[in-house]
């Protein structure tokens, strides 16, 4: 199991520094940074460390030393989770070889590269901004994936792909550089994704020296320059990009350049480009329409099964317009799940977070389901940094709270960090808001104090739904269902008297709806297993899956 380092300059028995947490760390090993201002310079040589941060965009390192990067890497395995880097006069990241992962970062730099890889690195860049420098992303020699990353206010080039690397720009937003947006020479068959360029002093993209790259549903806009130029000798495709406001014309091929230029339909609207912009992610209708029916086969939830049908359908209409090139609001993905236990939340959470997959909303349906304990910690900052965990394993899929209302009581055993888990949730939530389902459940009434606990708690979430107690006739059916799931039936005049004594059921705050089937049948089977031992003789196999009158009658005696 990895081991956790905890940096924490304020907090005895934490690293001081993030230097000093390195100097102690293995291979494997999690550096978890406490907010706050570090004046450090950073290297990491062949080893394989995360620098993680307990704030998301809380924790800003600086280098010590101005002509220094402030994190380098050499031949290094390394993850970098929200952390702001920054150096005056030298690149704020800067990469040799080994194995990259950034996420949810800004890095900044007055002069050089804001971020430099070379050497024959395997990086990933995601959800990470990319400010100042002299030129703002240099990949060279390298393989690598950037997503969802913002790059603006360059000196020269924004992005530079050069001398054998072979990169994915997806979903990316440049703005404002001197010279051009991205620049491509030697760069392969590298791939430029449904990226917003614009306010470049010269061209958006420039493609030149034996690169042939694909230029797919881009959009080019407000350049001093052509949108994009090539150059002779280049290849590659350019489809169905917006070109608009550039210098003429919009697209220039060089005599001798072999690149493909292709137009889609005037009437397929703006594509969704840039940071801002939903995934267009493969859906799969037919998964949708069987989870649905799966919702619709549930007992009960009339009211329930309504809403999840509604927020389905507002996903699928706001595709549509989107695809119109219309405006769509923003919708929220994080529900509340209000009602006694027992009611069905934890399945329809399972089954929406299906959905969502099956839309593209999602990238895989994980369903990660935590409580109190999982999420407060025991000392200042342990809390933030298991809420993170919790969330950072939940990515892609649903987060599910169950008893959420717990975290904004007090443990009445003094310092209780049950609010700062609320708290760290809120900023995720928004910070992360495309990339988790959160779904907290509870009674309803507690469900209604646990969102005032903090002022943007309630915003986040888009709708609460209200699970209602189960009618007796509906418990009689879940008992059938659950036996019937589990080889038995139920014998004569059962069914009648479970209906009775589901109605004569008080139904307070400890009623436990679903579960109160559940317990009975388990009785009732032991019940059985003591009547059928007592025969002296083999049970036929009716014996054995019919659960009697008697079976039921003693399971109430025993349990009154």
């Amino acid at each position: 199991m990895a081991r956790t380092l905890h940096v924490a300059p304020q907090q005895r028995g934490s690293f001081p520094t993030i230097r000093d947490a390195l100097d102690a760390a293995t291979n494997g090993t999690v550096i978890s940074i406490a907010a706050g201002d570090y004046t450090e310079t950073l290297t990491i040589q062949h080893a394989d460390i995360v620098l993680r941060a307990q704030d998301s965009g809380a924790v800003r390192i600086n280098s010590a030393l101005p002509e220094q990067p402030a994190v380098s890497a050499v031949g290094a395995k390394l993850q970098l989770i929200g952390l702001n880097l920054r150096s005056e006069e030298n690149s704020a990241l800067r990469v040799l070889g080994g194995q990259l992962k950034v996420a949810d970062c800004v890095a900044a730099a007055g002069y050089a590269a804001a971020v430099s890889i070379t050497g024959g690195a395997d990086v990933k860049l995601s959800n990470t901004k990319i400010i100042g420098g002299q030129y703002g992303l240099i990949l060279e020699e390298s393989d690598g994936v950037v997503e969802r990353c913002e790059i603006r206010d360059i000196v020269d080039d924004a992005v530079i792909l050069r001398l054998g690397t072979r990169a994915t720009l997806n979903h990316c937003t440049i703005i404002g550089c001197g010279f051009r947006g991205v620049y491509l020479y030697q760069a392969g068959d590298s791939a430029i994704e449904r990226c917003e360029i614009s306010q470049t002093a010269d061209a958006g993209i420039a493609v030149a020296d034996q690169t042939s790259p694909s230029i797919t549903s881009s959009w080019i806009h407000d350049t001093q320059g052509v949108g994009i130029a090539v150059g002779k000798g280049c290849g590659g495709v350019i489809d169905n990009c917006r070109i608009e406001n550039t210098a003429a014309p919009g697209i220039r091929l060089d005599d001798g350049a072999r690149t493909e230029v292709r137009e889609g339909p005037a009437d397929r609207g703006r594509p969704p480009v840039g940071v801002t912009a939903e995934t267009d992610r493969e859906k799969d209708l037919e998964q949708v329409d069987k989870l649905l029916g799966e919702l619709d086969s549930m007992i009960g939830l009339a009211g329930v099964k309504a809403e999840v049908r509604g927020l389905i359908d507002e996903i699928q209409v706001n595709e549509w317009r989107r695809s119109e090139g219309l405006s769509v609001g923003t919708v929220s993905n994080h529900l509340v799940f209000a009602g006694a236990p027992g009611t069905g939340k934890t399945t329809v959470a399972r089954i929406y977070g299906q959905l969502l997959k099956a839309l593209g909303i999602l990238p895989h349906g994980k369903f990660k389901e935590v409580s109190r304990r999982d999420l407060v910690g025991q000392y200042i900052g342990h809390t933030a940094e298991k809420a993170a965990s919790a969330f950072d394993e939940a990515r892609g899929g649903v987060l599910f709270i169950d008893e959420a209302y717990t975290l904004s009581r007090s443990s009445g055993g003094g310092a209780d960090f049950g609010q700062e888990a609320i708290d760290t949730l809120v900023k995720l939530m928004e910070d992360h808001r495309n990339e988790v389902a959160v779904i907290v459940a509870g009674y309803t009434g507690e469900m209604r104090t646990f969102l005032d606990a903090n002022p943007g708690l309630a915003s986040r979430f888009g709708k609460t739904l209200e699970f209602e107690n189960y009618s007796p006739e509906q418990l009689v059916r879940i008992a059938v269902h659950l036996a019937k799931n589990a080889d038995y039936q139920l014998g004569d005049n059962v069914e009648i008297a479970l209906l009775e004594w589901f109605s004569q059921l008080e139904r307070d705050e400890n009623f436990g709806n679903a579960r109160e089937a559940r317990k009975l049948l388990e009785r009732m089977r032991k019940s059985q297993s003591t009547r059928l031992r007592s025969l002296g003789s083999r049970p036929t196999r009716e014996d054995l899956t019919t659960l009697t009158l008697d079976d039921l009658l003693q399971s109430i005696g025993d349990n009154g």
